[in-house]
């Protein structure tokens, strides 16, 4: 890896971790169904406790491996943007529930239509564009003063605490990695309670590699930063300003801006594009309705404002920063899961009472 970054340069070396990473996200998705809106519809309406089990089964192998790297000094909490930054509840709880709103409205998170796009669904093209285009309105469009002073109503600098593990290791004892390895460990063993779940051998292999995606990502990039001298920084997955990242690199590539998170991206959509053709689901799919479309744009535009606020998306907080046991991360996850039960709720029963 570092003969490489040196060969071609950090920045695409350290899209070349997201893209690895991005890979196993794509194929988890179009062959074990793994997608945030799913779990929440199979729990709240489908009576089936499998993919939501799913998530807690990739939260926790994801915990277990990043909590090791930071036990064999190959990661750095503080060094990472959810524990490193200040935490402001408002912000989490309020950019949750538009995330998880918009996504029960579009029908997609950003990550889901990502994964839809590399098997042919033209309509998720609408929401990886404008949700891309709203991150970016957000972090310094006309959005960025709202979303600055709602920051500063409640912000604290928790930073050198080192997280809901760092804080457990203060007040208890033991080291904050033995925390985090307990947290992932019992997280697994809440998973596999599932029938749904111990039944599927798919489900169980995807939940697995969306969790050692989250592993890869932190030890690449946080091995990368090290070695370039904070040239490039320690990063996983998330699907917000990535989408925008990725738009504005499409765009202006000749001047840079290549990113883990541009890598990220690419990686789902080839990884998609691979897991549809070997389940031969792939196929044009495209709007025909225009109320449809309406709702899709509407819940992209919430999504890119809410996952920038929150600062990630249902992945971003929910996998990637829950795996390093960030402050905001159960807060902004119940948000998200609390926003689509809105949404849903809304649809089915508001919508189309029938």
């Amino acid at each position: 890896m570092i003969a490489i970054a040196e060969l071609l340069g950090y920045p695409v070396a350290a899209a070349l971790v997201g893209l690895a990473g991005g890979l196993l996200l794509g194929l988890a998705a179009r062959l074990g169904r793994f997608c945030t809106l799913g779990a929440v519809e199979d729990f709240f309406y489908g009576s089936t406790t499998a993919r939501l089990a799913m998530w807690a089964l990739s939260i926790g192998v994801a915990m277990l491996g990043s909590f090791a790297l930071v036990a064999t000094g190959r990661l750095d909490l503080e060094t990472t943007l959810y524990v490193g930054t200040p935490f402001r509840p408002l912000s989490h709880i309020l950019g949750g529930l538009v995330f998880g709103y918009g996504m029960a409205i579009a029908g997609n998170c950003g990550f889901g239509a990502l994964a839809r796009l590399g098997g042919g669904d033209l309509r998720s093209f609408v929401i990886v564009l404008v949700m891309g285009i709203f991150a970016f309105v957000t972090i310094s469009g006309p959005l960025a003063l709202p979303r600055l002073w709602l920051e500063g109503l409640i912000s604290w600098d928790v930073a050198e605490i080192g997280g809901i593990a760092g804080a457990l290791s203060a007040l208890v004892g033991g080291q904050p990695a033995l925390w985090g390895l307990l947290a992932g460990a019992g997280l697994i063993a809440l998973a596999f309670g599932s029938a749904g779940l111990r039944a599927s051998r798919p489900i169980i292999l995807s939940g697995v590699a969306v969790g050692f995606s989250v592993i890869v990502a932190w030890w690449g990039t946080y091995m990368l930063a090290y070695e370039s001298f904070g040239e490039t920084a320690p990063a996983s997955h998330s699907f917000a300003r990535p989408l925008g990242e990725t738009i504005l690199f499409a765009m202006t590539s000749s001047g840079g801006g290549m990113s883990f998170g541009v890598g990220s991206v690419v990686g789902v959509l080839a990884g998609a594009f691979i897991g549809s053709l070997f389940k031969g689901h792939f196929r044009w799919e495209a709007c025909e309705d225009p109320r449809e479309l309406r709702r899709q744009i509407l819940g992209a535009a919430l999504m890119g404002i809410g996952a920038v606020v929150a600062l990630g998306c249902s992945v971003g907080q929910g996998i990637s920063a829950m795996s390093v046991l960030a402050w905001g991360a159960p807060l902004t996850l119940a948000s998200i899961f609390a926003g689509a039960y809105l949404g849903l709720k809304h649809l089915i029963e508001g919508l189309s009472p029938a």
